[in-house]
């Protein structure tokens, strides 16, 4: 009964957004919203045949930008961590400056980076650095700050030093929180990628969305809005795989429930 429950709660999202896509086509079939304000899901989905090679060479240099970013935040969301664990007073001066980072919104930051460096790179990844190590430095800290000090004290006994401490106990415990952390930068990641090229840029799903945003081509625009979710899905869908595969004792735990 269990793994009938489980399947049948599985679909229940795909249920809900074919609802929702259905609704919708019948609200642009009968005119309910003009067609050039709200196309279709139909129309939307012709876009996908109709440009798709602007659309993927774009998705590309927009993956591009997020894969480095990402890559970039989660180091420095990690080394933060490791650090504000290590040294208190370094926790105490630099928390709350994680804290206010997070209130700057995004489309702020991106014009000064455009300034700064220029209409290249290194401004989205630098932009997309800024919007993902945020949820990794706070996951990880959490997790380094929760493990139980009796089992450290247990450590510190048997000789071990700081290093093994961190290696054996406190990374090992913090792997869910950080897989969790990371499906949120993930998705972060394109979408600051995606603002830094609304700003300057010349290439990307933000310079492409902008120019059709420009040209009224709303079933242009609502494809690239579907694309993003998409792709957000699959790297999340990816890090669910990763984190199957160097976690077999999750897989031993879901099959004895």
């Amino acid at each position: 009964m269990k793994k009938l429950t489980n399947t049948s709660i599985n679909f229940l999202p795909i249920v809900a957004v074919l609802l929702i896509l259905a609704i919708w086509q019948a609200i642009s079939f009968f005119q309910i919203i003009p067609e050039f304000l709200l196309p279709s899901p139909l129309s939307v989905l012709e876009v996908f045949k109709s440009d798709y090679s602007a659309l993927f060479s774009n998705s590309l240099v927009t993956l591009i930008e997020a894969f480095w970013g990402l890559c970039f935040g989660v180091l420095l969301g990690v080394g933060l961590a490791l650090i504000m664990d290590l040294f208190h007073p370094i926790y105490k001066a630099l928390y709350p400056l994680l804290v206010i980072t997070q209130t700057i919104p995004t489309v702020a930051i991106a014009p000064l980076l455009i300034l700064w460096f220029g209409y290249g790179i290194l401004p989205k990844v630098v932009l997309v650095v800024a919007t993902t190590f945020f949820p990794i430095a706070v996951g990880m800290l959490d997790a380094f700050r929760s493990t139980g000090k009796d089992l450290i004290t247990l450590m510190r006994t048997l000789g071990a030093n700081t290093p093994k401490i961190y290696f054996y106990i406190k990374f090992p415990d913090a792997i869910d929180s950080f897989f969790a952390s990371l499906k949120i930068s993930v998705s972060y990641s394109l979408v600051g990628a995606v603002v830094s090229e609304w700003v300057g840029g010349f290439n990307g799903l933000g310079v492409y969305m902008t120019r059709v945003m420009k040209a009224y081509a709303y079933d242009k625009m609502f494809a690239v809005i579907f694309l993003i979710s998409i792709l957000s899905l699959a790297l999340i869908l990816l890090i669910n795989w990763i984190q199957y595969l160097i976690t077999p004792w999750r897989r031993t735990n879901h099959a004895q429930a």
